[in-house]
């Protein structure tokens, strides 16, 4: 490939962009009428207006994105994560006019689109499924009898969806026809399908997922875990590698059974199998996102490699890396998701960035979709930028991520930074103690005062100018006005 089109936008359209460029891939960015001035948009070498702000206008109109595709000359799409990356659809037509697809094939992006169907394939390879109940057709009276022999409580489920829509969390046989009613109608909904199963409710599980990676020559492998249990509204905020909830056996199995289920549908690029692990560990199949995921940085900083790069490999027809499924972690890594909303109830917040300070210094990386200037809305998700770092081990990782948090600065708009710092300062987090229902019990933060660096950057902002240098006297180097920049 010579010409990328990347079909999306933010931190993950800026990250695909510098690993293409550093192939000597020209690339393209697609921008809605209210990314004109976005970082992604001036990350690439061009980019093209698709639409207005709506994204059913804008980043899902599949002939919107092609004909960006057709008068820029691309050769080659990627799809990013969201949007239309699992859209089996739109892969399909990227192929038919000709275009490089990086991303699995669109059959096995179809047989794991679906949670029923993808349940079934999965019994069928072997791989441990949470005990549930799906049935065509099943009315409200089989869903109870169902439920009653799984035993309360049990979750009902979309099968077309995820980030928790269309999921009720039922205790009592009487809860159960009106969670039925609501979930089958969020489920219509959000994704136009109001199917919905059952699955047993496990009590305190963990969230793991397996970093899975196929090439052409049909060769999947497993390239370690992620701990993924600390969630908000079902959305991840935390995640780390390697998994401190999991022993050396059952991660062995897990990767087993992870590269069982990339087989079943003939996997190719880079894909997660998701689990769910209970306190004796014993883990079952949730659910296979056929794309590049947004905690990809972990895996990448504890095994040194570039998933971005291998996807680009692999749909060129290169085999993976004789080593890739045998590379034992180096250290520990944690990634934090900067989303812009009330740290306290989790709602998107919109304003303009006045002040944005990265943290840096050595095992500290950030993808960031923003930068000074920019301009937040709500009209896509609110992912702004992820903090992941590296240390020697798990405590290394912990110090640091708890110094990063510190040093980083975002004034204009409301971030959930406050509440990341909380998550990462408290005992159970440095214990390792966590599961999905973790910032239920995370305690409430006592008064004190913001991070030393957001007070220094509100003071600068205020007054006009930039930052006071640290320490006690500047000296003629330090500052804007120092002998160094003149």
């Amino acid at each position: 490939m010579k010409r990328l089109l990347i079909a999306n936008r933010g931190e993950i359209a800026v990250r695909i962009a510098r690993t293409a460029r550093e192939r000597g891939v020209s690339t393209i960015a697609v921008f809605s009428a209210a990314d004109r001035g976005a970082r992604h948009v001036s990350a690439c070498d061009e980019s093209v207006e698709i639409g207005p702000a709506p994204a059913p206008e804008s980043y899902l109109s599949i002939p919107r994105i092609l004909e960006a595709a057709r008068t820029t000359a691309a050769d080659a799409v990627h799809p990013g994560y969201g949007f239309l990356s699992e859209n089996a659809d739109f892969a399909e037509s990227v192929e038919a006019a000709g275009l490089l697809w990086i991303g699995p094939p669109p059959a096995a992006m179809r047989a794991m689109g679906g949670k029923i169907p993808s349940r079934e394939r999965m019994l069928a390879a072997g791989v441990p499924v949470v005990p549930g109940f799906q049935e065509a057709g099943a009315d409200d009276a089989r869903f109870g009898r169902a439920a009653r022999e799984l035993g309360f409580p049990v979750l009902i489920k979309a099968s077309a969806g995820g980030g928790g829509k269309g999921m009720r969390r039922i205790g009592r046989a009487e809860e159960l026809p009106a969670g039925l009613a609501g979930a089958r109608r969020e489920a219509a909904g959000a994704f136009g399908d109001s199917t919905v199963y059952l699955e047993k409710a496990i009590d305190r599980p963990r969230h793991v997922e397996m970093q899975i990676f196929g090439d052409r020559a049909g060769r999947v492998v497993a390239l370690g875990e992620r701990e993924c249990s600390i969630q908000r509204r079902h959305q991840k905020i935390v995640e780390e590698a390697p998994a401190t909830s999991i022993g050396a056996e059952t991660r062995r199995r897990m990767a087993e059974a992870a590269s069982a289920a990339g087989r079943a549908v003939g996997y190719v690029g880079a894909g997660t199998v998701e689990f769910l692990v209970d306190r004796d560990e014993r883990f079952y199949f949730l659910e296979m996102n056929t794309r590049l995921q947004v905690e990809h940085p972990v895996t990448e900083e504890t095994l040194g490699v570039d998933l971005v790069g291998a996807q680009l490999d692999v749909a060129e027809g290169r085999p993976l890396p004789p080593d890739w499924g045998e590379r034992a972690p180096r250290g520990h890594a944690i990634e934090c998701r900067v989303y812009a909303e009330d740290p306290e109830t989790c709602l998107p917040r919109s304003g303009t960035v006045l002040v944005y300070e990265e943290p840096g210094g050595p095992g500290v990386r950030v993808d960031s979709g923003i930068e000074r200037g920019s301009v937040v809305g709500i009209d896509y998700d609110p992912i702004l930028a992820k903090l992941v770092v590296r240390g020697d081990d798990r405590a290394a990782a912990v110090a640091r991520m708890r110094r990063a948090l510190s040093d980083y600065v975002i004034l204009g708009v409301t971030t959930n930074l406050a509440l990341l710092r909380r998550v990462v300062d408290s005992e159970a987090f440095e214990r390792g103690d966590t599961d999905t229902a973790f910032l239920s019990r995370l305690p409430p933060e006592p008064p004190r005062r913001p991070p030393a660096a957001a007070i220094a950057a509100a003071v600068a902002a205020m007054r006009g100018g930039s930052r006071p240098a640290a320490g006690p006297a500047a000296g003629p180097w330090r500052g804007a006005g120092s002998w160094r920049n003149r």
